[in-house]
């Protein structure tokens, strides 16, 4: 059986990421920020045991400079596809032609999701009796979605980049008679009330290893 871990990441460019924390941050701020949420939360992913870690990123031409940023052990894939469902269905596709059998997708600003939240998804997913396991997330959506075998009605009639992701998608799993599992919430960083919430999270930690590039940016902007 494989473990194949997949991250979904944008080029970390000036005015295309993080765009929703333009203000408070500049744009200039904003990309430098997603820089260091995609390194921390790759090298996070990458201590995983048993676990072969893929990036799923856009645009296709962009492997040099994510190559660049991230001297890990990862493998690349292109996103491919128009809307957020289409890309993640056509990730999990592009992973059982690699050989996978125990797939997980996250996105690449969650730089203090806890391991345990990963680690209990493979778990699920080594139960032959699930169909998939997600993570929710605190907006309404989900952090977190993983399969052994592709259920492409779970990415169908889903309304994409609103509070009911979720719920969407649970409701296509009763339908179609999916047994699914959650793990427990956490939350990626959009908006600024997200990150506000990472700042106040961040200086509760004791941990200086957790997530430490994106501290150091954001005790350089003055919020941490």
């Amino acid at each position: 059986m494989s473990n194949a871990l997949v991250i979904f990441a944008k080029a970390p460019l000036v005015g295309q990421v993080k765009t929703r924390l333009c203000p408070p941050l500049s744009p200039e701020a904003a990309a430098e920020l997603a820089r260091c949420f995609l390194v921390d939360t790759v090298e996070r992913a990458c201590r995983l045991p048993t676990v072969k870690v893929y990036l799923a990123i856009t645009p296709a031409e962009s492997e040099s400079l994510f190559r660049s940023l991230l001297p890990f052990p990862v493998a690349y894939i292109a996103q491919r596809g128009i809307s957020l469902g289409e890309r993640e269905h056509n990730s999990f596709v592009d992973l059982l032609q690699h050989g996978a059998t125990r797939m997980v997708l996250i996105g690449s600003d969650i730089p203090t999701l806890p391991l345990p939240h990963l680690q209990e998804a493979f778990q699920h997913l080594e139960d032959a009796r699930g169909d998939a396991v997600f993570g929710p997330s605190s907006d309404g959506g989900y952090y977190l979605v993983g399969m052994r075998v592709l259920h492409p009605e779970l990415f169908e009639h889903i309304s994409w980049s609103t509070s009911s992701v979720m719920a969407d998608t649970l409701a296509q799993a009763q339908k179609h008679g999916l047994n699914v599992t959650l793990v427990p919430p956490w939350h990626d960083v959009d908006d600024k009330d997200d990150l506000f919430r990472l700042v106040a999270e961040l200086r509760q930690s004791d941990s200086d290893s957790q997530a430490p590039r994106t501290k150091t940016i954001l005790t350089r902007l003055g919020l941490l």
